[in-house]
């Protein structure tokens, strides 16, 4: 198994404009060599490839044969982000901490995201600690002012994604993100 990640920078469209196209054509083109190579003996090799921006990936590169299923990675449900929350707490000096209530006011947070929340938590609860000199516990009120400081790094993707599922190209790749936008009211 072959993972590549940010795939977009280096098997981004080979009609793309600027000063790197050339670069960029002659790149994606070894790539659509490599994969389909005639002396080459690919069975049992698997490429997972991610991008942040499918949109950007060469057509070539997606046909079948190469890499071509896509899956839509979108920002956890309410029973994944209590388990991230949880997981995240796991070993830490927290104490009656509502975990579910931070999993239902973090809804467009992506795991990264909460994480944070977490560790700013713990950052703010140790410093507070060292400041007074008296050790404490995290607690829910931490958790929660934590997240009111955090932005959701998925609204900016969400914003990125419009103008492509507007105006763009779609083989039907976008429909469920199409369905999650509708649902959240994005």
């Amino acid at each position: 198994m072959v993972f590549i990640d940010e795939f977009d920078a280096i098997g981004g469209r080979r009609s793309s404009g600027g000063s790197s196209a050339q670069s960029l054509r002659m790149f994606a083109s070894q790539l659509l060599e490599e994969f389909d190579g005639v002396d080459a003996d690919n069975d049992g090799v698997y490429i997972l490839a991610a991008t942040n921006r499918p949109w950007d990936v060469d057509p070539a590169l997606r046909r079948p044969g190469r890499i071509d299923r896509t899956v839509l990675v979108l920002p956890p449900d309410q029973p994944a982000r209590l388990a991230i929350v949880e997981n995240a707490l796991r070993d830490k000096p927290a104490a009656a901490v509502d975990a579910r209530e931070l999993a239902r006011r973090t809804e467009e947070f992506s795991g990264a995201d909460i994480a944070y929340v977490v560790d700013r938590a713990i950052e703010t609860a140790f410093t507070e600690s060292v400041a007074s000199g008296v050790p404490r516990m995290i607690g829910t009120a931490d958790l929660e002012q934590a997240a009111t400081k955090v932005v959701p790094s998925t609204r900016e993707w969400f914003e990125q994604i419009k103008p492509v599922l507007e105006y763009g190209v779609d083989d039907g790749t976008f429909g469920q993100l199409r369905a999650y936008l509708k649902r959240h009211h994005i």
